[in-house]
């Protein structure tokens, strides 16, 4: 069964973002972009950061720091019967909208994510992205670098994201998994910053995701794996 879908609002959670020029001129190149709401919500408290968005057609919004609790901010200023999360660092493929719109016109799907692309000439970055994909494709349950998209109704009707300051996305994730939503992986690709990877190092940063994500699978309650993933 296929229903209409109206628009997408895609929101960007920022803190102390220094590309985001960049992140939102990569906006315009995709297809359907005037489709589109923008809502970028920064939680730095520092104004000089929004002041640099020119474009009145996109919306800012600023609020306190914590990824979860900005985009639930931006959720709910939200005007689109799609949303979806964007990273800064990550930049949609170029025909991301109409492959949305297309995905989403099923009413059986409620949310989904993109294959996982590392901005990087390391094989090792590569593979890890490979094993991301293949992981989100086996278990359904993508991370947030991945740019989520949910329909509006189900992320209300699910609480929206847990205030928590990390593990909101498998949070969400896995409790649409638990209530039956279909959640599917779209094989075109983001490509995200390698950013993170080359300031803490391949081995020692993967170690670190891979530990906080088997401890927090195991009960540790988010607070407490926040000192090990700074």
């Amino acid at each position: 069964m296929t229903i209409n879908i109206t628009s997408i609002s895609i929101i960007i959670p920022v803190l102390h973002e220094k590309h985001l020029d960049s992140s939102l001129a990569r906006l315009e190149h995709l297809q359907d972009f005037g489709s589109c709401e923008i809502i970028v919500v920064d939680g730095s408290n520092n104004d000089d950061i929004l002041k640099k968005i020119s474009k009145p057609s996109i919306q800012t919004l600023t609020t306190r720091a914590g990824r979860g609790h900005q985009m639930n901010t931006g959720a709910r200023h939200a005007h689109g019967d799609i949303l979806l999360f964007l990273h800064a660092d990550t930049t949609l493929p170029p025909n991301a909208i109409p492959l949305i719109l297309h995905t989403m016109s099923d009413q059986r799907i409620s949310a989904g994510a993109f294959r996982l692309a590392i901005d990087t000439a390391q094989p090792a970055l590569h593979l890890i992205a490979l094993l991301t994909t293949l992981r989100s494709r086996l278990t359904r349950i993508p991370f947030g670098d991945q740019a989520i998209f949910i329909r509006k109704d189900v992320f209300n009707s699910l609480g929206r994201y847990r205030d928590i300051p990390l593990m909101e996305d498998v949070d969400l994730m896995r409790r649409l998994r638990r209530t039956h939503h279909r959640i599917i992986i779209l094989p075109a690709a983001v490509l995200t910053s390698a950013r993170r990877w080359e300031r803490d190092g391949i081995i020692l940063g993967t170690l670190r995701n891979w530990t906080l994500r088997i401890l927090y699978y195991l009960g540790i309650p988010p607070h407490r794996l926040t000192p090990w993933y700074r």
